[in-house]
């Protein structure tokens, strides 16, 4: 993505908003194509890119910018580099954040098809929400990763007063302190969308299940994915979706696994946003991964992220998981490996 000042015509590739010139608010120049304008291939691995060989591309869109990207397929000098979306279910997309989080949002959508939204669609979203953190230990949805995700919908055509931002606390700090220390509550009063406390509405009997009668009335349900090393934290995330002393039961009785199993025969499509830009590590550092992911399939997105940043051990809700039933669409998985640094 690169912005343009209307009036004088300057470029840049980082969101600065208004031009230090003219004082115009920038505009986006989206670019449809990209062709390889030169291309060097690296041998020696570094801390950042441990894996070799690999490509160092030099593209150019028809706007005559260029931009540097990495690359393990090998290109020729004026050759394209496509990225073709996926109606399959079990895709997973992958991009990686340069400058602007919005983008990386829309791409991951557009790449895996985007949802019907209509002006009367009701919307339902479940950021990950699990202790009272402040945004930059990375335990919680950020803030920019909501907001964003708000204002494309909106753009998109949704209507604020259709859209719910659920969650639920399944421990015994109230959700009210997640939402506010987390700073989330501050993007739903930002936009003027009241925060839904799952467990104070009613719960539909499904099977042993009990799940929140707002998922069946969605005619769109996004799930807001923190991921982190060693976990399969798009897939726990939907289990917010239950009543908290059903969920506490059915675990004691069957484990994660096989609740998760139980909730896929009965739940609706859900499209899975996750946020993989800097991530916790299992020793509960942060780590800079600079991806956002998307997908119909929360275990396969999962999945394909523990191979992505592998932790100690495989989490036990992604052990039947087979990679090559996994469809990957925008980036490559080998170049989306950042497994030997912390930062």
């Amino acid at each position: 993505m690169f912005y343009q000042c209307p009036k004088c015509k300057r470029k840049w590739q980082y969101p600065v908003k208004k031009c230090p010139d003219c004082f115009e608010m920038l505009e986006k120049m989206n670019s449809k194509t990209a062709k390889v304008f030169a291309v060097s291939k690296i041998s020696v691995p570094s801390l950042a890119h441990p894996h070799v060989p690999y490509f160092a591309l030099l593209l150019e869109d028809e706007f005559k910018n260029k931009w540097a990207q990495k690359s393990f397929k090998e290109y020729s000098v004026g050759q394209s580099v496509d990225y073709p979306a996926s109606a399959d279910a079990k895709t997973v997309a992958i991009w990686r954040i340069k400058y602007d989080l919005s983008e990386a949002i829309e791409k991951i959508i557009g790449l895996i098809g985007e949802p019907n939204i209509k002006p009367k669609s009701k919307i339902l979203i479940i950021p990950a929400l699990n202790e009272p953190r402040h945004p930059y230990f990375k335990n919680n949805t950020s803030p920019d990763f909501l907001e964003q995700t708000i204002l494309l919908l909106i753009n998109r055509g949704a209507q604020k007063e259709n859209i719910q931002i659920a969650g639920q606390s399944f421990n015994d700090i109230p959700i009210e302190a997640c939402a506010m220390k987390s700073g989330l509550l501050n993007v739903c009063l930002k936009y003027g969308i009241p925060p839904l406390d799952l467990s104070k509405i009613p719960f539909a009997k499904k099977d042993d299940l009990e799940i929140s009668e707002n998922v069946f009335s969605a005619d769109i349900i996004l799930n807001l994915a923190m991921l982190k090393t060693g976990k399969a934290c798009a897939s726990e995330n939907l289990f917010k979706f239950l009543n908290k002393k059903n969920y506490l039961g059915l675990k004691y009785l069957y484990g994660e696994k096989e609740i998760f199993k139980k909730i896929q025969t009965v739940l609706p499509e859900i499209l899975t946003l996750a946020e993989a830009d800097r991530i916790q590590t299992e020793e509960k550092f942060v780590s800079f991964l600079g991806l956002a992911m998307a997908s119909r399939d929360s275990l396969g997105l999962d999945a394909v992220f523990n191979k992505i940043r592998p932790g100690k051990a495989l989490p036990k809700i992604l052990a039947d998981i087979k990679m090559e039933d996994v469809l990957i669409a925008g980036r490559q998985l080998e170049e989306s490996k950042f497994d030997n640094i912390n930062i």
